[in-house]
């Protein structure tokens, strides 16, 4: 069955072709992405010149009626962001059957990409800086009672040491603040995995057995204890206030170290 819905898939899921008007308005030049439910497209608006990036929804998935409603909530909640280092909305549409949004096109590498292929490294200041930088972005979605549900390296992209957080596509709006203080903990852990992740861009590992990262890794103890905290191993954080008091800390100790 399982290869059955694959091989549908194979056929009904077939990216528009380059060259291609979508909604009297958009060029396809090509696809830039695609996941489990989406297509991604580099496009130019024919009437402005400007670059867009168009998402539609797989076709496989219109059968569904929860996976169209997926794809309806990352509409609602990109049309709530507006925030200049977040997408922004322009319009959505059908076409022939296929569901599409609009967005406008944000210039960077993405994180993954920059580490993997430049192998670019982050010792334990720049890591914590890099944090720093993209708590105001988690902040500004969380005071709008939205929990992005995927902060990971391969949703940021960075221009000019300036951060953009993208991919939408599992958040959730919750309007119920108890709920919403429980569920945004899991954004908090996800930063505690960037951090930990971007610390490791410089061990080099001298053991054949992996050990934990507290035997790994020589951090300073503000940073440690950041780490334990958003991974939830120490008391959670409770607000983004109180995790960029211990990054500022952690900041400190790190440079009070390099002046020693």
């Amino acid at each position: 069955m399982r290869s059955i819905r694959k091989l549908h898939q194979f056929f009904v899921d077939k990216p528009v072709d380059n060259g291609t008007i979508i909604n009297n308005l958009y060029r396809v030049s090509h696809v830039i992405g695609s996941g489990s439910y989406g297509i991604i497209y580099y496009c130019k608006d024919i009437q402005t010149n400007e670059i867009r990036v168009l998402k539609q929804l797989r076709p496989s998935k219109h059968r569904t009626k929860s996976e169209v409603a997926l794809f309806e909530n990352e509409i609602s909640i990109i049309s709530r962001l507006q925030h200049p280092s977040m997408p922004q909305l322009y319009e959505y549409f059908s076409v022939n059957g296929s569901l599409f949004y609009s967005m406008n096109y944000i210039e960077g590498i993405n994180m993954e990409e920059l580490i993997f292929s430049t192998n670019k490294t982050f010792n334990e200041k720049e890591s914590l800086a890099f944090i720093f930088n993209l708590l105001p972005l988690i902040d500004h979605i969380h005071k709008r009672n939205i929990y992005h549900g995927d902060i990971r390296i391969s949703n940021i992209l960075i221009n000019k040491d300036k951060l953009y957080l993208i991919d939408f596509g599992l958040s959730k709006i919750e309007q119920n603040d108890s709920k919403f203080l429980e569920i945004r903990q899991g954004d908090y852990y996800d930063l505690g995995d960037i951090l930990l992740y971007l610390l490791y861009t410089t061990y080099s590992s001298k053991n054949k057995k992996a050990l934990p990262w507290t035997e790994e890794l020589t951090l300073e103890q503000e940073t440690v204890h950041l780490l334990k905290r958003l991974l939830q191993i120490n008391e959670a954080y409770p607000t983004i206030e109180s995790i960029a008091k211990d990054v500022e800390a952690a900041l400190l100790a790190n440079t009070k170290e390099n002046q020693a």
